[in-house]
């Protein structure tokens, strides 16, 4: 293939190596043009799919049964008759904010057991600039005997899937593309601009496609930071902080971001990244690391404002029962990869208050699993002393905030986190 003057991409065989929230999307669309692998080492997920059913809600049923050269396994000969692999694993960090790796090498480690001679590797897990061919190449090579560009190749393209967005989708948005050589760059960029209807844009090495993903999401980390300690400065003003924002947004060029928790798989993440290989070269990235510090610390801030807030009304906060609305990182998506809402929760049980979680879209399993958390299943009306407006599910928006009121006590505390309702039908916002 690599020898042949003319590009052509049609005997490429993909194998999508994690089938999580990014890989299953992009694997489902491959399958409907190509041959495709679709492999996880969850046994659990591969079972789930083959049934046709997705968990995290990103592909359908449908959707699935569309993609008739999609197949998929955990058996890694089934990876044999691919010679395109894309990587989709998680790239998390450890209790100390520093880059955890290991899916990265175990799923190189993998693809480096059945790497042939012109194999393209592909990754799409978010790293910090240099990883791909300083941390992954060096594994494929070592696993496979074979030398990196003269025996197999490499490629980086990174992820932009938006959990729970259903207008955002893979095929929607555009892709930046790269390649170990110049040749391969042009058959990742083929490859992918087969699917995606937006558009690829091809950087000219994979080290700025891995810089040009990682402050994507470290942009909007900072944007974010701003506009909490915004809402702080203003909450001790005594100002509406979304009615601040809704002014400002009236000039043509201001940017409609709102305070929050900054959870998830990226934003909370990604910027670690950066920093930390900042750091290996000598340099502390100051700007970065102070709006990470402002939006680790916004879940031991809500759960003191509601603290306050209840002190405020003479509710007796030891042993009061809080009801927290929605787990799930971000709205209407089941996902609750390095959610936030944990933060407020654990601050709340350092107080001795006792808290309820409910969450209509989270898996109960994985909450318990994940957190240790037990979702309720049914609140209990009249029963809390402060009710917590965490995610804005539709669900919640849909109940009003009569009906949320309805389950605290005859004096309680309302507090829209999510500004779902009006300033004037809740207690507190932040």
């Amino acid at each position: 293939m690599t020898n042949s003057n003319a590009i052509n991409i049609e005997p490429l065989v993909v194998a999508v190596i994690g089938l999580g929230y990014v890989g299953l999307p992009l694997a489902a669309e491959f399958g409907k043009r190509r041959p495709v692998v679709g492999f996880d080492i969850n046994t659990r997920r591969i079972e789930e799919l083959v049934s046709g059913k997705d968990s995290t809600l990103e592909v359908s049923s449908e959707e699935l049964v569309e993609s008739s050269q999609l197949s998929f396994s955990s058996d890694v000969e089934a990876l044999r008759a691919c010679n395109v692999f894309i990587v989709t694993v998680p790239t998390p960090i450890d209790e100390h904010k520093r880059p955890d790796l290991t899916p990265l090498i175990k799923a190189s480690e993998t693809i480096g057991k059945v790497l042939k001679i012109g194999d393209i590797v592909i990754y799409e897990s978010t790293v910090y600039p240099g990883a791909t061919e300083e941390d992954c190449v060096p594994v494929l090579e070592r696993v496979s005997g074979l030398v990196f560009n003269k025996d197999f190749y490499a490629g980086y393209s990174p992820e932009r899937i938006n959990p729970g967005d259903k207008e955002h989708r893979v095929t929607t948005i555009k892709k930046v593309t790269s390649g170990s050589t110049p040749r391969i760059a042009d058959v990742v960029d083929e490859l992918y601009a087969s699917i995606i209807t937006a558009g690829t844009h091809k950087a000219p090495s994979i080290r700025v496609a891995e810089a040009a993903k990682v402050i994507e999401n470290t942009q909007r980390d900072l944007n974010i930071a701003l506009v909490n300690e915004l809402a702080i400065i203003f909450n001790k003003m005594g100002i509406d902080t979304e009615a601040v924002l809704e002014a400002a947004g009236t000039k043509w060029n201001f940017l409609p971001f709102r305070p929050g928790l900054v959870g998830g798989h990226c934003i909370g993440v990604d910027p670690y990244y950066l920093t930390h290989k900042a750091q290996s070269l000598g340099y502390n990235p100051e700007v970065i690391l102070a709006g990470r510090r402002i939006n680790d610390s916004m879940g031991c801030y809500v759960a003191g404002e509601l603290v306050k807030a209840m002190l405020k009304k003479r509710i007796q906060v030891f042993g009061a029962k809080v009801l927290v609305l929605g787990l799930a990182f971000k709205e209407n998506c089941p996902d609750l990869r390095n959610t936030r809402v944990v933060d407020v929760i654990k601050e709340l049980n350092a107080y001795n208050i006792d808290v309820d979680v409910f969450d209509p879209w989270a898996s109960s399993e994985q909450a318990q699993h994940e957190y240790g958390i037990t979702l309720t299943q049914s609140p209990s009306e009249g029963g809390y002393d402060a009710m917590l407006i965490a995610v804005g599910h539709s669900q919640f928006r849909e109940m009003g905030c009569a009906a949320i009121r309805e389950l605290g006590k005859p004096s309680h505390i309302l507090y829209d986190l999510k500004f779902i309702f009006d300033a004037k039908e809740s207690d507190i916002r932040l």
